[in-house]
């Protein structure tokens, strides 16, 4: 069994002329963010894998989640930015058999579209609350009954959206 926290970036900014990929925390994003590393602080401390995405807003949500919480290996991925998160599940697959707590730092719609088509066992408000909207910041905790590799084992735990 193992944990797995699907967070989607804080808020970020649309500076003229600045590609996708540097797009960085609004103000609010920066808040939102320091939000979401009390609430990941306070329940998983101790991670053993994060994975992020290369973006700029990506990066600078971790970076901020990561002063509450600390993760054994840490990595940036491609392929959660990519294909805007179409190849979840092959990340998720490559997580080490042997973590038990693991985060996704990453995009929509990538992470909504992978939660709403993998996660249908779960605490019914928590999905309720997922597919209305996962805005940013927002944070699903999945519980993988039967490892990383078998996403249909995956179970909603809970879904929060912290803000500052």
């Amino acid at each position: 069994m193992g944990i797995l926290l699907l967070i989607r970036h804080a808020k970020s900014e649309y500076p003229p002329d600045t590609v996708d990929r540097d797009r960085p925390l609004s103000d609010r994003g920066w808040r939102d963010a320091d939000a979401a590393a009390a609430l990941v602080g306070a329940a998983y401390p101790d991670l053993d894998e994060v994975v992020t995405s290369p973006a700029t807003r990506a990066q600078q949500t971790w970076s901020r989640i990561s002063t509450r919480v600390r993760a054994a290996r840490s990595r940036v991925d491609e392929r959660v930015y990519g294909d805007w998160g179409a190849s979840l599940p092959d990340v998720i697959a490559d997580l080490d058999p042997l973590s038990r707590v693991c985060a996704i730092v990453g995009h929509n719609p990538g992470i909504e579209e992978f939660a709403a088509a993998t996660l249908h066992e779960c605490e019914p408000t928590a999905r309720e609350r997922m597919l209305r909207k996962y805005p940013t910041a927002g944070i699903a905790v999945v519980e993988f009954m039967e490892g990383w590799r078998r996403p249909s084992s995956a179970v909603l735990r809970a879904f929060a959206v912290p803000r500052g």
